[in-house]
């Protein structure tokens, strides 16, 4: 973490400010983006990172820390992918996924951010949140499913709540995912085009779609608002979702001061011999071979 950074006043622009900007512009040079990684690399390299993380796995359980990563960003950036990534070679019971759905009646009485709270990390866990709190500064505000009062009143609160999380021992790391309106409209028509990634593709995306530029405001009133020394945001470019996923990964390594892993000596004990034991003739059910 970033622990000697200046907190920064709500109105001021953050570090990582017009991130649209950026984009644009990178998008603009006359060199263009790299060509996208292909597939053989980007395993050799997510193999090893996968590794670094069953490490950091077990540096966890071992120390008790308490790690917690929230995923927000552009629709269509590739966080699900992302976090399907990390979790795909490690625990789940270490490593807990919270995507939560829309709130209940009881949920929507309560205090914004309580129905955060039973979902952050004990001991010896990683949460991580596919989309978070933050959803009043983003969808909630952009779709008109909150007041302009009770988006200010967030923006104001959650740096508070955040610094009682690092207070309270939980390392809090939240990255943006930010991904050109080009390649956002071409990964929107390929669900649509898609069998396999037709249920990615919902009438809140639709709607989203057509507001890039109100989604554009406010990610940056949220980043002026809650881009702290305690908790920064980081933005990752996703147009290449493979170098975005290696590029975030290995960003969040080099933030947890986890150790290498101890190599165990194993080896696989001797079978117990088959002494008297015969097969029966048992009428099983096997399943078709039509792959052979």
């Amino acid at each position: 973490m970033a622990s000697k950074r200046k907190k920064k006043h709500k109105d001021d622009a953050p570090a990582h400010a017009s991130a649209e900007a950026s984009i644009d512009a990178e998008a603009q040079t006359e060199t263009g983006p790299p060509p996208r990684m292909k597939r053989k690399e980007y395993e050799q390299e997510m193999r090893l990172l996968h590794g670094e993380l069953v490490a950091m796995q077990e540096w966890v359980k071992a120390s008790g820390a308490k790690i917690c990563i929230v995923f927000e960003g552009r629709d269509t950036a590739g966080k699900g992918g992302t976090i399907k990534r990390i979790t795909e070679r490690v625990s789940p019971r270490v490593f807990r996924v919270n995507a939560l759905p829309a709130p209940t009646e009881r949920e929507k009485s309560q205090m914004y951010l309580q129905r955060y709270v039973p979902h952050l990390p004990a001991a010896g866990e990683v949460a991580i949140f596919d989309r978070s709190w933050y959803n009043r500064a983003g969808v909630e505000r952009v779709m008109g499913f909150c007041t302009p009062d009770e988006t200010e009143r967030f923006l104001e609160l959650a740096p508070g709540m955040e610094k009682a999380m690092v207070d309270s021992g939980i390392l809090l790391i939240k990255y943006w995912l930010e991904v050109s309106s080009a390649e956002q409209t071409r990964r929107l028509e390929s669900r649509m085009q898609d069998p396999r990634k037709i249920w990615k593709l919902s009438d809140m995306d639709l709607k989203s779609y057509s507001r890039w530029y109100d989604y554009s405001r406010a990610r940056d009133a949220m980043f002026a608002a809650t881009d702290t020394s305690w908790a920064p945001w980081y933005v990752a470019y996703t147009d290449d979702k493979k170098r975005g996923r290696l590029n975030i990964i290995s960003h969040l390594l080099s933030q947890i001061r986890y150790k290498p892993l101890t190599p165990r000596d194993v080896s696989l004990p001797r079978r117990q011999r088959r002494g008297n034991y015969v097969e029966p003739e048992l009428a099983v059910r096997y399943i078709p071979t039509p792959f052979g």
